[in-house]
Protein backbone atom coordinates (compact mmCIF):
# COMPACT_ATOMS: atom_id res chain seq x y z
CA UNK A 1 0.00 0.00 0.00
CA UNK A 2 1.45 3.46 -0.90
CA UNK A 3 2.50 5.47 1.97
CA UNK A 4 0.03 7.99 1.37
CA UNK A 5 -2.81 5.65 1.49
CA UNK A 6 -1.55 4.11 4.71
CA UNK A 7 -1.47 7.86 6.36
CA UNK A 8 -5.07 8.57 5.18
CA UNK A 9 -6.34 4.88 6.84
CA UNK A 10 -4.78 6.29 10.40
CA UNK A 11 -7.18 9.08 10.37
CA UNK A 12 -10.45 6.41 9.57
CA UNK A 13 -12.61 5.33 12.59
CA UNK A 14 -11.25 1.71 12.44
CA UNK A 15 -7.56 2.73 12.17
CA UNK A 16 -5.23 0.24 13.86
CA UNK A 17 -7.92 -2.82 13.06
CA UNK A 18 -6.63 -5.68 11.42
CA UNK A 19 -8.33 -7.55 8.72
CA UNK A 20 -7.73 -10.55 6.88
CA UNK A 21 -10.04 -11.13 3.84
CA UNK A 22 -10.10 -15.24 2.68
CA UNK A 23 -12.68 -14.22 0.41
CA UNK A 24 -14.24 -14.08 -3.07
CA UNK A 25 -16.55 -12.87 -5.13
CA UNK A 26 -18.66 -10.64 -3.73
CA UNK A 27 -19.90 -10.85 -0.16
CA UNK A 28 -16.78 -11.39 1.82
CA UNK A 29 -14.89 -8.65 -0.35
CA UNK A 30 -17.68 -5.90 0.29
CA UNK A 31 -17.16 -6.48 3.84
CA UNK A 32 -13.52 -6.57 3.59
CA UNK A 33 -14.01 -3.08 1.40
CA UNK A 34 -17.03 -1.95 4.01
CA UNK A 35 -14.08 -2.28 6.60
CA UNK A 36 -11.06 -1.21 4.62
CA UNK A 37 -12.68 2.20 3.68
CA UNK A 38 -13.79 3.07 7.34
CA UNK A 39 -9.38 2.58 8.06
CA UNK A 40 -8.85 -0.47 8.69
CA UNK A 41 -5.64 -2.24 7.22
CA UNK A 42 -7.36 -5.22 5.04
CA UNK A 43 -5.39 -7.81 3.69
CA UNK A 44 -6.61 -9.94 1.32
CA UNK A 45 -5.63 -13.71 0.59
CA UNK A 46 -6.24 -14.82 -3.20
CA UNK A 47 -5.43 -17.95 -4.64
CA UNK A 48 -2.64 -18.13 -7.82
CA UNK A 49 -4.73 -17.03 -10.69
CA UNK A 50 -6.66 -14.57 -8.01
CA UNK A 51 -10.03 -13.79 -6.84
CA UNK A 52 -12.83 -15.08 -9.60
CA UNK A 53 -14.14 -11.48 -9.59
CA UNK A 54 -10.98 -9.97 -11.40
CA UNK A 55 -12.58 -11.90 -14.65
CA UNK A 56 -16.47 -11.37 -14.19
CA UNK A 57 -16.23 -9.00 -17.34
CA UNK A 58 -16.27 -6.99 -19.56
CA UNK A 59 -16.35 -4.22 -18.87
CA UNK A 60 -12.60 -4.20 -17.39
CA UNK A 61 -11.27 -1.22 -15.86
CA UNK A 62 -7.87 -0.49 -15.51
CA UNK A 63 -6.29 -4.23 -15.10
CA UNK A 64 -10.01 -6.16 -13.81
CA UNK A 65 -13.50 -6.46 -13.69
CA UNK A 66 -15.64 -3.19 -13.44
CA UNK A 67 -17.04 -5.80 -10.27
CA UNK A 68 -14.01 -6.45 -8.87
CA UNK A 69 -12.05 -3.08 -8.99
CA UNK A 70 -15.48 -1.75 -6.98
CA UNK A 71 -15.04 -4.72 -4.08
CA UNK A 72 -11.67 -4.51 -3.41
CA UNK A 73 -10.53 -1.08 -2.95
CA UNK A 74 -8.10 -0.21 0.04
CA UNK A 75 -6.31 -3.12 0.38
CA UNK A 76 -3.65 -4.94 -0.03
CA UNK A 77 -3.57 -8.46 -2.07
CA UNK A 78 -1.40 -11.41 -1.09
CA UNK A 79 -0.84 -14.90 -2.97
CA UNK A 80 -1.05 -17.97 -0.99
CA UNK A 81 -0.88 -21.13 -2.42
CA UNK A 82 -3.09 -22.68 0.29
CA UNK A 83 -1.78 -26.23 -1.04
CA UNK A 84 2.22 -25.17 -0.38
CA UNK A 85 2.34 -26.23 3.38
CA UNK A 86 4.72 -23.60 4.42
CA UNK A 87 2.79 -20.99 3.04
CA UNK A 88 -0.38 -22.56 4.63
CA UNK A 89 1.69 -21.92 8.12
CA UNK A 90 2.80 -18.50 7.21
CA UNK A 91 -1.10 -17.72 6.59
CA UNK A 92 -1.52 -18.78 9.98
CA UNK A 93 1.29 -16.87 11.88
CA UNK A 94 -0.13 -13.73 10.07
CA UNK A 95 -3.51 -14.65 11.13
CA UNK A 96 -2.50 -15.15 14.62
CA UNK A 97 0.16 -12.78 15.16
CA UNK A 98 -1.13 -9.57 13.69
CA UNK A 99 -4.86 -9.79 12.91
CA UNK A 100 -8.12 -8.85 14.73
CA UNK A 101 -10.93 -10.00 11.98
CA UNK A 102 -10.67 -12.99 9.78
CA UNK A 103 -13.72 -12.72 7.13
CA UNK A 104 -13.79 -15.31 4.91
CA UNK A 105 -16.66 -16.92 2.13
CA UNK A 106 -14.68 -20.01 0.96
CA UNK A 107 -16.47 -23.07 -0.33
CA UNK A 108 -17.83 -25.49 2.87
CA UNK A 109 -15.78 -27.19 4.62
CA UNK A 110 -12.53 -26.06 2.63
CA UNK A 111 -10.94 -24.09 6.04
CA UNK A 112 -11.49 -27.04 7.93
CA UNK A 113 -9.53 -29.44 5.82
CA UNK A 114 -6.72 -26.72 6.13
CA UNK A 115 -6.83 -25.74 9.45
CA UNK A 116 -7.59 -22.71 8.47
CA UNK A 117 -11.46 -22.47 10.32
CA UNK A 118 -12.72 -20.09 13.42
CA UNK A 119 -11.83 -22.96 16.65
CA UNK A 120 -8.65 -24.28 15.57
CA UNK A 121 -7.05 -20.40 14.84
CA UNK A 122 -8.68 -19.20 18.19
CA UNK A 123 -7.24 -21.97 20.05
CA UNK A 124 -3.90 -20.45 18.89
CA UNK A 125 -5.00 -16.73 19.31
CA UNK A 126 -8.25 -16.41 21.59
CA UNK A 127 -8.39 -12.82 20.98
CA UNK A 128 -9.49 -13.64 17.00
CA UNK A 129 -12.90 -12.90 15.80
CA UNK A 130 -13.66 -14.92 12.95
CA UNK A 131 -16.58 -14.56 10.34
CA UNK A 132 -18.14 -17.23 8.72
CA UNK A 133 -19.81 -15.83 4.95
CA UNK A 134 -21.77 -19.12 4.23
CA UNK A 135 -24.04 -20.13 1.73
CA UNK A 136 -26.85 -22.29 4.03
CA UNK A 137 -25.53 -21.46 7.60
CA UNK A 138 -23.59 -23.62 9.90
CA UNK A 139 -26.15 -26.24 10.68
CA UNK A 140 -28.57 -28.10 9.00
CA UNK A 141 -29.07 -30.76 6.26
CA UNK A 142 -27.85 -27.68 3.48
CA UNK A 143 -25.17 -26.48 5.73
CA UNK A 144 -22.20 -28.43 3.07
CA UNK A 145 -23.72 -26.93 0.04
CA UNK A 146 -22.62 -23.86 -1.85
CA UNK A 147 -24.60 -21.04 -2.60
CA UNK A 148 -24.60 -17.98 -4.96
CA UNK A 149 -26.62 -14.69 -5.08
CA UNK A 150 -29.22 -15.86 -7.76
CA UNK A 151 -29.72 -19.00 -5.78
CA UNK A 152 -30.56 -17.45 -3.02
CA UNK A 153 -33.01 -15.08 -4.04
CA UNK A 154 -34.68 -18.17 -5.29
CA UNK A 155 -34.18 -20.39 -2.41
CA UNK A 156 -35.02 -17.37 0.12
CA UNK A 157 -38.18 -16.74 -1.68
CA UNK A 158 -37.31 -13.23 -3.00
CA UNK A 159 -38.07 -14.20 -6.41
CA UNK A 160 -41.50 -15.69 -5.87
CA UNK A 161 -42.50 -12.32 -4.67
CA UNK A 162 -40.37 -10.30 -7.64
CA UNK A 163 -41.68 -9.72 -11.06
CA UNK A 164 -45.15 -9.08 -12.99
CA UNK A 165 -47.88 -11.45 -11.95
CA UNK A 166 -48.81 -14.54 -14.39
CA UNK A 167 -44.61 -14.37 -15.29
CA UNK A 168 -41.79 -15.92 -14.90
CA UNK A 169 -39.96 -14.90 -11.35
CA UNK A 170 -37.32 -12.50 -11.84
CA UNK A 171 -33.64 -11.83 -9.42
CA UNK A 172 -33.45 -8.47 -8.38
CA UNK A 173 -30.88 -6.95 -10.70
CA UNK A 174 -28.82 -5.38 -7.53
CA UNK A 175 -26.48 -8.52 -5.32
CA UNK A 176 -28.54 -7.75 -2.24
CA UNK A 177 -28.36 -11.01 -0.63
CA UNK A 178 -24.35 -10.96 -1.89
CA UNK A 179 -24.03 -7.73 -0.28
CA UNK A 180 -26.43 -7.91 2.26
CA UNK A 181 -24.38 -10.85 3.88
CA UNK A 182 -21.35 -8.79 3.85
CA UNK A 183 -23.49 -5.96 5.88
CA UNK A 184 -24.33 -7.96 8.60
CA UNK A 185 -20.69 -10.27 8.37
CA UNK A 186 -19.43 -6.80 9.63
CA UNK A 187 -22.51 -5.89 12.10
CA UNK A 188 -21.38 -9.61 13.80
CA UNK A 189 -17.61 -8.84 13.67
CA UNK A 190 -18.05 -5.14 15.17
CA UNK A 191 -20.74 -6.87 17.70
CA UNK A 192 -18.10 -9.15 18.70
CA UNK A 193 -15.05 -6.45 18.69
CA UNK A 194 -17.28 -4.78 21.10
CA UNK A 195 -17.35 -7.01 23.60
CA UNK A 196 -14.00 -8.26 23.39
CA UNK A 197 -12.88 -5.13 24.91
CA UNK A 198 -14.33 -6.19 28.18
CA UNK A 199 -13.79 -10.02 28.05
CA UNK A 200 -10.51 -9.77 26.26
CA UNK A 201 -11.59 -12.86 23.84
CA UNK A 202 -12.93 -13.66 20.49
CA UNK A 203 -15.20 -15.56 18.82
CA UNK A 204 -16.85 -17.23 15.87
CA UNK A 205 -19.73 -15.39 14.42
CA UNK A 206 -21.77 -17.00 11.40
CA UNK A 207 -23.63 -15.37 8.75
CA UNK A 208 -25.22 -16.94 5.08
CA UNK A 209 -26.93 -16.10 2.47
CA UNK A 210 -29.87 -17.91 3.18
CA UNK A 211 -30.16 -16.54 6.53
CA UNK A 212 -29.97 -12.99 5.02
CA UNK A 213 -32.28 -14.14 1.98
CA UNK A 214 -34.71 -14.85 4.66
CA UNK A 215 -33.93 -11.43 6.46
CA UNK A 216 -35.37 -9.52 3.30
CA UNK A 217 -38.36 -11.20 2.90
CA UNK A 218 -39.37 -11.26 6.80
CA UNK A 219 -42.15 -8.49 6.27
CA UNK A 220 -43.87 -10.58 3.44
CA UNK A 221 -43.25 -14.00 5.39
CA UNK A 222 -44.94 -12.17 8.34
CA UNK A 223 -47.96 -11.84 6.36
CA UNK A 224 -48.30 -15.48 5.74
CA UNK A 225 -47.37 -16.51 9.19
CA UNK A 226 -50.48 -14.55 10.29
CA UNK A 227 -52.72 -15.50 7.37
CA UNK A 228 -51.56 -18.53 5.48
CA UNK A 229 -51.94 -16.67 2.48
CA UNK A 230 -48.95 -15.87 0.15
CA UNK A 231 -48.21 -12.53 -1.21
CA UNK A 232 -47.04 -13.50 -5.17
CA UNK A 233 -45.32 -11.35 -7.22
CA UNK A 234 -46.27 -7.35 -6.51
CA UNK A 235 -44.36 -6.55 -9.38
CA UNK A 236 -43.52 -2.73 -8.40
CA UNK A 237 -46.29 -2.67 -5.93
CA UNK A 238 -46.54 -3.75 -2.01
CA UNK A 239 -48.79 -6.39 -0.47
CA UNK A 240 -51.12 -4.54 1.87
CA UNK A 241 -50.79 -1.18 1.15
CA UNK A 242 -53.12 0.41 -1.83
CA UNK A 243 -51.91 2.68 -3.83
CA UNK A 244 -48.84 1.63 -3.71
CA UNK A 245 -46.24 0.93 -7.30
CA UNK A 246 -45.16 2.47 -10.53
CA UNK A 247 -47.31 3.59 -13.65
CA UNK A 248 -46.59 4.57 -17.06
CA UNK A 249 -46.62 7.72 -17.81
CA UNK A 250 -46.73 10.00 -21.19
CA UNK A 251 -42.93 9.60 -21.13
CA UNK A 252 -41.62 6.96 -18.96
CA UNK A 253 -42.52 5.62 -15.22
CA UNK A 254 -43.78 7.42 -12.15
CA UNK A 255 -43.73 5.34 -8.76
CA UNK A 256 -46.52 6.77 -6.15
CA UNK A 257 -46.40 5.87 -2.74
CA UNK A 258 -49.60 6.91 -1.16
CA UNK A 259 -49.70 4.97 2.06
CA UNK A 260 -52.42 6.12 4.36
CA UNK A 261 -55.71 7.49 3.92
CA UNK A 262 -54.89 10.79 3.80
CA UNK A 263 -52.39 10.46 1.56
CA UNK A 264 -54.94 9.02 -0.65
CA UNK A 265 -57.25 11.82 -0.12
CA UNK A 266 -54.97 13.89 -1.30
CA UNK A 267 -53.93 12.07 -4.47
CA UNK A 268 -57.11 11.65 -5.83
CA UNK A 269 -57.51 15.60 -5.55
CA UNK A 270 -54.13 15.99 -7.40
CA UNK A 271 -54.92 13.49 -10.16
CA UNK A 272 -58.46 15.14 -10.40
CA UNK A 273 -60.82 12.60 -8.87
CA UNK A 274 -61.66 14.16 -5.86
CA UNK A 275 -64.86 11.55 -5.86
CA UNK A 276 -62.61 8.71 -5.28
CA UNK A 277 -61.96 9.70 -1.82
CA UNK A 278 -65.59 8.78 -0.64
CA UNK A 279 -65.69 5.71 -2.41
CA UNK A 280 -67.17 3.27 -0.29
CA UNK A 281 -64.65 1.01 -2.22
CA UNK A 282 -61.38 3.26 -1.34
CA UNK A 283 -62.68 4.84 1.67
CA UNK A 284 -59.95 3.00 4.25
CA UNK A 285 -56.67 1.00 3.20
CA UNK A 286 -58.13 -2.19 3.79
CA UNK A 287 -61.06 -1.71 1.01
CA UNK A 288 -58.52 -0.14 -1.20
CA UNK A 289 -56.58 -3.65 -0.86
CA UNK A 290 -60.19 -5.65 -1.66
CA UNK A 291 -60.34 -3.69 -4.37
CA UNK A 292 -57.02 -2.70 -5.61
CA UNK A 293 -57.32 -4.16 -9.13
CA UNK A 294 -60.20 -1.48 -9.90
CA UNK A 295 -58.70 1.11 -8.54
CA UNK A 296 -55.05 0.75 -9.95
CA UNK A 297 -56.92 0.45 -13.64
CA UNK A 298 -58.51 3.88 -12.73
CA UNK A 299 -55.23 5.33 -12.02
CA UNK A 300 -53.49 3.59 -14.46
CA UNK A 301 -55.64 5.56 -17.28
CA UNK A 302 -55.22 9.10 -15.30
CA UNK A 303 -51.32 9.01 -15.28
CA UNK A 304 -50.53 7.63 -18.56
CA UNK A 305 -52.18 10.99 -20.39
CA UNK A 306 -49.16 13.33 -19.10
CA UNK A 307 -45.63 12.76 -18.67
CA UNK A 308 -43.53 11.93 -16.03
CA UNK A 309 -42.46 16.11 -14.65
CA UNK A 310 -46.44 16.81 -14.76
CA UNK A 311 -47.33 14.39 -12.70
CA UNK A 312 -44.00 15.25 -9.95
CA UNK A 313 -45.40 19.23 -10.19
CA UNK A 314 -48.92 18.72 -8.95
CA UNK A 315 -48.00 15.40 -6.20
CA UNK A 316 -45.53 16.60 -4.94
CA UNK A 317 -47.32 20.44 -4.46
CA UNK A 318 -50.06 18.12 -2.73
CA UNK A 319 -47.50 16.29 -0.67
CA UNK A 320 -47.79 13.10 -2.32
CA UNK A 321 -44.41 10.87 -2.38
CA UNK A 322 -43.84 9.97 -5.62
CA UNK A 323 -40.30 9.22 -8.18
CA UNK A 324 -39.63 8.90 -11.04
CA UNK A 325 -37.89 5.58 -12.44
CA UNK A 326 -34.23 6.65 -12.96
CA UNK A 327 -31.91 4.74 -14.91
CA UNK A 328 -28.18 4.34 -13.59
CA UNK A 329 -27.21 7.44 -15.55
CA UNK A 330 -30.18 9.27 -14.34
CA UNK A 331 -29.34 8.37 -10.68
CA UNK A 332 -25.22 9.21 -11.05
CA UNK A 333 -26.11 12.16 -12.31
CA UNK A 334 -28.63 13.91 -10.51
CA UNK A 335 -27.41 16.86 -8.61
CA UNK A 336 -28.99 14.72 -4.94
CA UNK A 337 -26.49 12.30 -6.01
CA UNK A 338 -23.42 14.71 -6.56
CA UNK A 339 -24.64 16.99 -3.37
CA UNK A 340 -24.42 13.98 -1.36
CA UNK A 341 -20.99 13.37 -2.47
CA UNK A 342 -21.75 9.86 -3.01
CA UNK A 343 -19.80 9.02 -6.75
CA UNK A 344 -16.08 9.22 -5.51
CA UNK A 345 -12.46 9.34 -7.33
CA UNK A 346 -10.08 6.43 -6.45
CA UNK A 347 -7.14 7.84 -5.60
CA UNK A 348 -4.35 7.45 -8.22
CA UNK A 349 -7.04 5.98 -11.01
CA UNK A 350 -9.12 7.40 -13.67
CA UNK A 351 -12.09 4.92 -11.50
CA UNK A 352 -15.04 6.41 -9.74
CA UNK A 353 -17.39 4.51 -7.59
CA UNK A 354 -19.96 4.99 -5.47
CA UNK A 355 -19.04 5.39 -1.85
CA UNK A 356 -20.02 4.08 1.76
CA UNK A 357 -23.75 5.11 2.59
CA UNK A 358 -22.86 6.66 5.59
CA UNK A 359 -21.40 9.52 7.22
CA UNK A 360 -19.57 11.01 10.05
CA UNK A 361 -19.85 14.76 10.91
CA UNK A 362 -21.39 14.90 7.33
CA UNK A 363 -18.13 13.23 6.02
CA UNK A 364 -18.28 10.26 3.87
CA UNK A 365 -15.64 7.95 4.27
CA UNK A 366 -12.94 8.53 1.03
CA UNK A 367 -11.20 5.80 -0.98
CA UNK A 368 -7.46 5.64 0.72
CA UNK A 369 -6.20 3.36 -2.38
CA UNK A 370 -6.82 1.81 -5.57
CA UNK A 371 -7.50 -1.98 -5.94
CA UNK A 372 -4.31 -3.57 -5.27
CA UNK A 373 -3.17 -6.15 -8.17
CA UNK A 374 -2.60 -9.22 -7.74
CA UNK A 375 -0.02 -10.29 -5.39
CA UNK A 376 0.78 -6.87 -5.51
CA UNK A 377 1.77 -7.33 -1.32
CA UNK A 378 2.71 -11.10 -0.98
CA UNK A 379 6.04 -10.60 -0.12
CA UNK A 380 5.58 -8.21 2.82
CA UNK A 381 3.21 -10.74 4.55
CA UNK A 382 4.42 -14.32 2.59
CA UNK A 383 8.19 -14.32 1.59
CA UNK A 384 8.36 -15.17 -1.97
CA UNK A 385 11.26 -17.95 -1.57
CA UNK A 386 8.57 -20.09 0.36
Amino acid sequence: MPEHAQQQNKSGPFSGLVVIELGHSVAAPFAGQIFGELGAQVIKIEKTDGDDARKWGPPFWEGASAFFQSLNRNKESVVCDLRNPAQLEALKTLICDKADIVIQNLRPGHVEQLGLDGPTLLARQPRLIYCNLGAFGSTGPLKDRPGYDPLMQAFGGIMSTTGEPGRPSVRVGASIVDMGTGMWSVIGALTALHERHSTGVGRVVDVSLFETASCWVSLLASQFLASGQLAGKQGSGAPGIVPYKAYATEDGELVIAAGSDGLFKSLSNAIGHAEWKDDPRFIDNPARVAHQQELYAMIDAVIAKKTTQHWITCLEAAGVPCSPVNNLQQMIEHPQTEALGLVQDVPGTAMRFIGLPLSFDGQRPQPSSAPPKLGEHTQRYIKKEI
